[in-house]
């Protein structure tokens, strides 16, 4: 592999010896819009990210540098930087060092500053950066990120090609929010900048949010999205089969393809401005493929040895990026070789100062500090947001309702209160929902802010990150549970990281609503009766709130959208299928599974359980389709003079400690009704919760079978029943006297 030591003596070596054979002079400007300054500015940020690259070598040898990945061979994304506008937002892979040093100098100036140290060096930020340094002004020390709120780069994690989604959303939002007329977070005319390497080109997330972008282009729906492609040929070890990236996007209708050698400044500045003045004119998407190298390997530890042979190494030393931009400065005679060199060990010389400061930095310093950012909460203002409504009320108050209508009518309430917020997924726009959740809004409210979208939840979860980041409110629907798990990574990898990664500096609001759980009387099998939670839960900072009642969707529907607005929370609002037009409870006609449609003032704060009844025998804690099933089971307990309280834990992340220990402890007993599965299920957590907080008492637990859910009457043999409760209850009881800890 090509060496710190080699690269450098390679470029002074090459610098000192001039092309290979003596060209005419070369003008800057003229048919290219490269001029002199402009060359000196992508050449200086070029020797920052090299420098860097090197520094960092440096400093994982002092013990103090932790991000090896670097932007050497890249660096002809300062190009990329510099046909952009400083406002036009960027998602940037992680070998985008040139990009955001060429981003700071445009938007502050030399050097990245103002003069007045008010501006931003990107070397300190990218050196913060590899020593985990809790000044690094984006994450805080918490990743080495790309990302600045002043540079209008937004900070993306190593997830392969997660961040595309998002790039798509961003830039569908930015028409959409001047068509609502809601304040957005970019210019009407930008242009949104997403980098990648060619090996990503393959993920599902890459081509389902080009497929996406295409869709909207084809229906001539603003997109513009510049999807850049750093392609140096390599996917780690794996090398990227000849002309595979050209192949694949060179001729996609609605993708206008502009190609380019990335390492020759003025065809990386000229194709990139040109496909970027294509995006912003048409607002239309575009394909840049920018074609690279890569030197030092993918990382520190990697071994190129192993599966490169010394002459692929030695062509690619030729290509080298700082070298072209040397000798076009050279042969234009803005610089001379000796120039050259000065500036190069000018600007090495101020990095290694500021590695040597780096390594002097504060670290994090707990698991309080480290997590501040994950989850901020603002109860108070929650509640106050909760309990708008629109004037006059777009909803009934008071009339009994249905789950299904409660969460209709509060959705519309919600949309006459924001103007920002949208409603979108598969179904939800002309059919109304495939369960009628969202009859009626369209008509209501226009296409513009309820609409369909292509089946594709990745595209889907994007298009609300993009969103929330924009401006907007997005309240996008998955259709069942099981379909969630193919995109689940845009809510795990991406969603829940952003104020983790930014220090709350970004946020995407958004409340998805997942509609799923069993007990359809047989129907649908698994992908329409899924009860997998445990993909959710371990999610730092992902509220999980799970109503059963019409009252409590609503109310807990409202709260969810309140914390997105207000904290840039992050909700999966569960829909429990079987309970959406449920009207009885103990009897047929009954109509004790209805409620009245709550007044805007009812408000459920977010970690609140609900309690039934008095009993003090035995504490039954379950959720979901687990409340009715639950009930029933304790009027027939009761009927055999076992007096049981009921609680509804609404909220599974984060759990109601609090409400959940004080009713345990009012009984001494409890037992955990759980529709999810024993392993990864709800039980788990509520379990420890207990455990963790010293409650003595006894505890049992009936669950779902770990087993998918079947078609027809076998889907009873898998999930907890009434006769199970019970079952369960009674051996509860007879196992002795209470301990009410």
């Amino acid at each position: 592999m090509s060496t710190v030591e080699e690269l450098d003596g390679h470029f002074r070596e090459a610098v000192v010896a001039g092309p290979r054979s003596p060209d005419a002079p070369v003008a800057l400007s003229g048919a290219s819009g490269l001029d002199p300054r402009t060359a000196l500015d992508l050449f200086d940020a070029q020797l920052a990210s090299r420098q860097t690259d090197f520094a960092a070598r440096w400093m994982q040898q002092q013990g103090r540098g932790y991000y090896t990945i670097g932007s050497s061979g890249h660096e002809g994304n300062a190009a990329l930087a510099l046909a952009l506008r400083p406002t036009d937002p960027a998602l940037l892979h992680y070998r985008s060092g040139a990009f955001y040093a060429a981003r700071a100098r445009q938007a502050f100036g030399e050097g990245g500053d103002e003069g007045d140290g008010s501006g931003i060096d990107a070397i300190r930020d990218m050196l913060l950066g590899v020593a985990a340094g809790a000044d690094e002004p984006i994450a805080g020390g918490r990743h080495k990120v790309y990302g600045r709120h002043e540079l209008a780069v937004i900070p993306q994690t190593s997830t392969i090609a997660s961040h595309l989604p998002r790039a798509v959303g961003v830039a569908w939002s930015i028409a959409r929010a001047k068509r609502l007329g809601t304040e957005c977070a970019w210019p009407a005319d930008a242009v949104v900048c997403c980098t990648f390497g060619d090996a990503s080109v393959n993920h599902s997330t890459a081509a389902g949010a080009i497929n996406s972008a295409c869709h909207a282009a084809y229906q001539g729906l603003p997109m513009p999205v510049l999807f850049v492609c750093e392609d140096n040929g390599l996917g780690i070890s794996v090398p990227t089969p000849h002309d595979w990236v050209r192949q694949t996007y060179g001729n996609r209708p609605g993708l206008a393809y502009f190609p380019a050698d990335g390492c020759d400044p003025r065809a990386a500045f000229d194709t990139a401005r040109e496909a970027a003045a294509h995006v912003r004119r048409t607002r239309q998407p575009a394909f840049l493929h920018l074609s690279m190298v890569r030197y030092l390997g993918h990382a520190g530890s990697d071994a190129e040895a192993a599966y490169r042979t010394p002459s692929e190494v030695s062509a690619d030393l030729e290509r080298d990026p700082l070298l072209a931009t040397a000798r076009l400065l050279t042969a234009a005679g803005v610089l001379t070789p000796q120039q050259v060199l000065d500036r190069y060990d000018e600007v090495g010389g101020r990095v290694f100062a500021v590695a040597k400061e780096a390594l002097e930095s504060e670290s994090l310093t707990s698991a309080e500090q480290i997590a501040a950012p994950i989850a901020p909460r603002r109860p108070a203002v929650v509640a106050t947001t909760a309990r708008r409504t629109s004037e006059p009320p777009t909803a009934p108050v008071g009339e009994l309702v249905t789950v299904a209508q409660s969460i209709n009518h509060t959705l519309a309430d919600l949309l006459g209160t924001h103007p920002e917020m949208v409603v979108f997924g598969e179904d939800v726009g002309r059919k109304g929902g495939v369960y009628g959740l969202t009859r009626g809004l369209q008509r209501r409210f226009g296409t513009a802010r309820v609409f369909d979208t292509l089946l594709d939840e990745q595209s889907i979860l994007g298009l609300a990150l993009g969103a929330g980041l924009s401006g907007l409110l997005p309240v996008p629907e998955i259709q069942y549970l099981a379909y969630l798990h193919n995109a689940a990574d845009q809510l795990r990898g991406e969603a829940a990281t952003l104020q983790f990664f930014s220090q709350g500096q970004y946020r995407n609001p958004l409340v998805v609503r997942i509609a799923g759980y069993g007990y359809q009387r047989g129907f649908g099998g698994h992908f329409h009766n899924d009860n997998a939670l445990g993909a959710l839960r371990d999610i730092p900072g992902l509220v999980i709130a799970s109503p059963s009642r019409p009252d409590d969707a609503a109310a807990m529907l409202r709260t969810c959208v309140a914390a997105a607005k207000v904290d840039g929370t992050v909700c999966a609002f569960l829909e429990p299928i079987a309970l959406y037009h449920a009207r009885d409870l103990h009897e047929e006609g009954d109509n004790a599974w209805l409620a009245a449609y709550p007044r805007p003032a009812q408000h459920v704060p977010i970690g609140r359980a609900r309690t039934y009844g008095t009993g003090t025998d035995l504490t039954v804690v379950t959720c979901g389709n687990g409340v009715p099933i639950s009930l029933r089971a304790a009027r027939r307990l009761e009927q055999q003079g076992i007096a049981a309280r009921v609680v509804d834990l609404r909220w599974l992340s984060p759990l109601p400690v609090d409400d959940l220990l004080r009713e345990a402890r009012a009984t001494g007993r409890v037992l955990v009704v759980d529709e999810t599965r024993r392993t990864g299920g709800v039980s788990e957590g509520v379990v420890t919760a207990l455990v963790d907080a010293g409650f003595t008492g006894t505890v049992r637990r009936v669950t779902s079978v770990d087993s998918f859910v079947p078609l027809g009457k076998a889907a009873q043999l898998v999930l907890v029943s009434e006769a199970d409760v019970e079952r369960a209850a009674g051996d509860l009881l007879s196992a002795g006297p209470d301990a009410r800890g």
